[in-house]
């Protein structure tokens, strides 16, 4: 069976190709600046990548200009579209719908519930999902929304403080987010412990980040709630935050309460704190050089992190493992360490050299340590592929 996973953005698409027979990857691309008079695309099979331009004023076109390159007699890795027994959206937002669904107009609709939620993921999918559904009606789009992880966060966990009536009339609840890496990390820890009762918390720091504690790969509680700008500073969101700042704000900037909220999606987070920049290797590279609104970013980026750790090692009664994914996570000796830092009476200690030296997959707990600390290099694609896959082999029994 072969599986075509999708990633999209506002004016991107990223894609993988996976046979699941053996769960290889078969090839990889993507397009930029979708909805210009010219798009840069780039598809790679076997190692060999070539970069083109298209004509792909949509999503719907640039998916389908790629899939047209895959079955290429020249080089191409599919001998037709029909080769594809799906493609897998690493979907947002449903609401009321969650998990893995097949695409349907009652699916799209819980999603367009959710646009003012998830305003950058979840008009770009539903756009790009209605038009490959219209030129490719034979093939199946299968939604595997990223709250669904999340579904079994006990309901003590799962609520806000308000009225009932909003929860259960408006989706009111934390959802929980980036359910396709924290799925894919929990289960790889399982497997790399021998372990199938662990108790993890797992890091996913990048560009948008969440800490989610499991037991057993079931998620347990989470730091993003009714939306993804929500639980720890991202690049440039704003994360937790209190409502009742927001009506103060509006009416001393002038602004309406949308327009407060859009400032603290876009110049929020680590951009909004230091002044400069939400990527983290230049605030490193500010902090270095006395920069001291960029250590306050990094501080209170560190300090949120910590917090949701201390949180989740009350919550599953201690903690077996702790790991790092994502792109910070995965790649910033720095921030791992601050996250760590004076926890060993915790049980809780790195090894520095390990932590400083670690390149892909590996352990970087010291050899006394109680917890393990690992970092585990992400794989949501894989993930959603085999949702996909699983979730065809259901439908068809």
């Amino acid at each position: 069976m072969i599986i075509l996973v999708a990633n999209l953005g506002s004016t991107s698409f990223k894609f993988r190709l996976f046979d699941m027979a053996d769960e290889r990857q078969l090839a990889r691309g993507g397009v930029e600046r979708i909805g210009d008079e010219q798009s840069a695309a780039f598809v790679e099979i076997s190692g060999q990548r070539t970069e083109f331009e298209i004509a792909a004023p949509d999503h719907g076109a640039a998916i389908a200009a790629c899939l047209q390159r895959l079955t290429d007699a020249n080089g191409g890795c599919l001998g037709s579209v029909s080769d594809v027994a799906a493609i897998g959206f690493k979907a947002v937002h449903g609401g009321r719908v969650t998990g893995v669904q097949r695409v349907t107009d009652d699916v799209l609709a819980a999603m367009a519930e959710m646009n003012a939620i998830c305003p950058a993921h979840n008009p770009p999918y539903i756009a790009a999902m209605r038009q490959l559904g219209e030129r490719m009606p034979d093939l199946p789009l299968v939604a595997a929304f990223e709250t669904g992880f999340h579904a079994t966060i006990p309901e003590r966990l799962r609520h806000y403080a308000v009225p009932q009536e909003w929860a259960e009339q408006y989706q009111l609840r934390r959802w929980g987010f980036h359910g396709a890496s924290h799925r894919y990390v929990a289960t790889r820890m399982q497997e790399l412990t021998g372990r199938d009762d662990l108790r993890l918390i797992a890091c996913h720091l990048g560009g948008s980040s969440s800490v989610c504690a499991s037991r057993g790969a079931r998620s347990v509680a989470t730091s993003m709630g009714m939306s993804p700008q929500t639980g720890l500073p991202q690049n440039n969101r704003v994360g937790d935050f209190d409502a009742y700042a927001l009506p103060m704000l509006a009416e001393r900037t002038g602004q309406s309460v949308e327009g407060v909220l859009a400032e603290m999606a876009s110049r929020g987070g680590l951009l909004g704190l230091s002044g400069s920049s939400g990527d983290i290797r230049d605030l490193y590279d500010a902090a270095e050089r006395g920069d001291a609104r960029a250590r306050l970013a990094l501080d209170v980026f560190a300090s949120a992190i910590r917090h949701y750790v201390g949180a989740y090692l009350v919550e599953l009664g201690g903690v077996d493992a702790i790991a790092f994914t994502a792109g910070i996570g995965e790649n910033r000796a720095e921030v791992r360490s601050a996250v760590c830092a004076g926890l060993e009476e915790l049980g809780i200690k790195l090894d520095d050299d390990a932590n400083a030296n670690i390149a892909g997959e590996g352990p970087i707990h010291a050899a006394d340590s109680r917890t393990q600390i690992w970092v585990v290099p992400t794989n949501e694609e894989l993930v959603v592929a085999r949702q996909t896959k699983e979730f065809l082999a259901g439908s068809s029994q």
